[in-house]
């Protein structure tokens, strides 16, 4: 057997891990409590990523005038560009709830992973690695300009930022890990950094082993991380055995009145099982968590109070999710999840929460 095929043969199972199996067919429906997911709710496919030459979808957003932003992050160990040798660059995506026209929003995006829109409209994004941008950016929703929030910390540029909270106040929470790219890893932890008003950075949660999803429920009185530890830098070798994994949980971290984070603590644990990737809060402050445990992947409702949570509602998918957000004005109730190249969503029974 040649070493050719065995690398083919562990490229195609890399990128099965990744994404997961499945296509735009959704078998099971969603179960749980009514008031989380009325009765009779339905997954519904919404965009097909093989028909829109997606590879990998993340972020899904609603943007202040009901459309839905969700980034297409096109791995280039696995994609290449037209020409077969070139580096495909990634996307950010728009989709039209009342036409279901999907178009480009903007490419190349700096490979943007989860993004966020803010109190003013404003869309920011967590650019990663792998031949992006590796910054967190703002872009006027009305003017289509984008400007550079942070590119750096003590110097040396961050290892790839994955997804963004806001709170209330304005300041924008990122996360910081590395999952792929050949570009140096040169931060010495892979840590949860917060961007105040003035544009001063501080690197506030440095215990989360490798942080991933982030989310602010309303008050602000917790950051909810994801500690996603697949064990390596290197997506290559994320499906060896030698590879050892770290935590994989949702941890809650105490948040004071100069978004200091402290007091963590484990609140769902899902070890050894693979984890969430990201997760949003809805308007009474329960979690909707984006799992990626391949038994049972989908997104779990989670009601959080006195530092426990208990599930509520369970949405099944037919691939790995990896992100979730709540629409705006008539859709404020329904939950868009991005799941291996594709887009979907379910109404649910609650309302979603966002910076105001």
């Amino acid at each position: 057997m040649s070493r050719s095929f065995l690398l083919e043969k562990k490229s195609i199972a890399l990128a099965a891990l990744l994404a997961g199996a499945g296509s735009m067919a959704v078998a099971a429906g969603p179960t749980g409590d009514p008031g989380f997911l009325p009765k009779g709710a339905k997954v519904e496919a919404l965009v097909d990523g093989k028909k829109h030459d997606l590879f990998f979808t993340e972020g899904p957003v609603a943007t202040c005038d009901g459309k839905v932003l969700f980034t297409d992050i096109p791995v280039t160990m696995f994609k290449k560009g037209p020409n077969g040798w070139d580096v495909p660059s990634g996307q950010i995506m728009k989709y039209d709830p009342a036409t279901r026209a999907v178009s480009v929003f903007r490419s190349p995006s700096g490979m943007a992973n989860g993004l966020r829109v803010d109190r003013d409209c404003n869309l920011v994004a967590a650019e990663g690695a792998d031949h992006g941008g590796r910054r967190v950016t703002r872009t006027d929703m009305k003017t289509g300009r984008s400007a550079i929030l942070t590119a750096s910390f003590g110097g040396r540029p961050y290892n790839a930022p994955n997804d963004v909270a806001i709170d209330g106040k304005g300041r924008i929470y990122f996360s910081d890990p590395r999952y792929m790219g050949a570009e140096k890893v040169e931060q010495d932890v892979q840590a949860v950094y917060r961007i105040d008003k003035d544009g001063k950075v501080a690197q506030i949660v440095k215990d989360a082993a490798k942080p991933n999803g982030l989310a602010l429920c309303p008050g602000d009185k917790h950051l909810f991380v994801v500690a996603h530890d697949n064990g390596t830098t290197d997506l290559a070798k994320a499906g060896d055995p030698a590879t050892v994994k770290g935590p994989m949980a949702i941890l809650q971290y105490d948040l004071d009145e100069q978004g200091n984070a402290s007091n963590r603590r484990v609140l769902v644990d899902y070890a050894p099982a693979d984890g969430p990737d990201s997760m949003t809060c809805d308007a009474e402050g329960n979690l909707w968590v984006a799992v990626r445990d391949a038994k049972r992947p989908g997104v779990y409702a989670y009601r959080v109070n006195n530092g426990k949570a208990e599930e509520k509602a369970y949405i099944p998918l037919p691939a790995l999710p990896t992100n979730v957000g709540f629409g705006r004005g008539k859709n404020a109730s329904y939950l868009y999840i991005t799941a291996g190249n594709g887009l979907y969503g379910v109404r649910t029974g609650k309302k979603g929460h966002h910076p105001q």
